[in-house]
């Protein structure tokens, strides 16, 4: 009960207005109502709300937009909401569009998790190069 040491879940906010250029790193979920340009990792949650703006190289666990996303994204799960709009190239396992969101661009699979999905699964080189020859 009292006295004991429990980890809250943090939460970083960039508020409108605000605008962030470079490398950024995020531990905690992340909501986003400025503009952050430039290569930014999340390890948890990050949010684009109607007015936030992220341009350049994303890589995070889940990206909800509401806003606007345009550059290179690489997550788990994407949720493009009715106000959203993600332009540029996407590598993600779970992509979901509301009505009203907006995808400009090119959805490429994940060749390194494919790859460790598959495992054993995967022919040698020798044996595909004989597989092709028949």
């Amino acid at each position: 009960m009292f006295g004991k040491n429990k980890k809250t879940a943090g939460l970083t906010y960039i508020a409108q207005g605000s605008k962030i250029t470079g490398e950024s790193h995020f531990d905690d979920e992340t909501l986003i109502g400025g503009a952050i340009y430039g290569k930014v990792t999340a390890e948890n949650k990050l949010i684009i709300e109607a007015n936030g703006l992220v341009d350049g190289e994303l890589n995070c666990q889940e990206l909800k937009v509401s806003g606007v996303f345009r550059g290179k994204l690489h997550c788990e799960k994407l949720t493009i909401c009715g106000t959203g709009t993600v332009e540029g190239e996407v590598a993600s396992k779970s992509m979901e569009i509301f009505e009203g969101g907006q995808f400009i661009g090119i959805r490429v699979k994940d060749e390194v998790n494919l790859l460790k999905e598959l495992g054993d699964d995967i022919p040698p080189m020798a044996e595909l190069k004989l597989q092709t020859q028949e």
